[in-house]
């Protein structure tokens, strides 16, 4: 009496392959009586009748057409800086079409020696997380532009607010 031994390996070589085999003759068997089974008639209600469509391209033609204005452009936002009349160093951002008219409207604002650089939107990395404290993530202003010279007002801090008598 002989016994034969297989290794573990080799069974498990076995298994996969005869799963392998069965799982495609399932899957024969499954394509072919889907691809090979005749189509069922369908009612006249649900088949698709394409209705008949018309394109009168005479109506470019009509006044209704021709009186159409044409899209304004998009407004860009730009920073400025400039000098006033009376010689105050002043800073901002101003909204125009272009970069001509920005300066045509600095002129009107009576402003001189103008300098205008387009604003830049986003942040520098669109990948770091918004709750990721991290100068990186924010635009850089642009360091021609210098702040106003006007001091503006500043409030105390909390601790040392004191409320005017009538909010007591």
């Amino acid at each position: 009496m002989a016994i034969v031994f297989i290794s573990p390996k080799q069974r498990q070589k076995q298994f996969f392959i005869g799963i392998t085999i069965l799982f495609a003759l399932i899957l024969l068997i499954i394509s072919t009586a889907v691809f090979l089974a005749k189509p069922k008639p369908v009612a006249q209600e649900l088949v698709f009748n394409r209705p008949k469509i018309d394109i009168n391209m005479q109506i470019l033609d009509s006044e209704q057409v021709k009186i159409l204005e044409p899209v304004i452009q998009m407004d860009l936002q730009f920073k400025y800086t400039g000098t006033t009349n009376k010689g105050v160093k002043t800073s901002g951002i101003i909204i125009a079409i272009s970069i001509d008219e920005a300066k045509k409207i600095l002129q009107g604002m009576q402003l001189s020696s103008i300098v205008l650089k387009e604003a830049k939107f986003g942040r520098k990395n669109p990948f770091t997380p918004y709750y990721q404290p991290s100068g990186a993530a924010l635009v850089e202003e642009n360091e021609d532009i210098e702040k106003s010279e006007t001091p503006e007002e500043e409030l105390p801090p909390e601790d040392e607010y004191v409320p005017p008598n009538d909010e007591i």
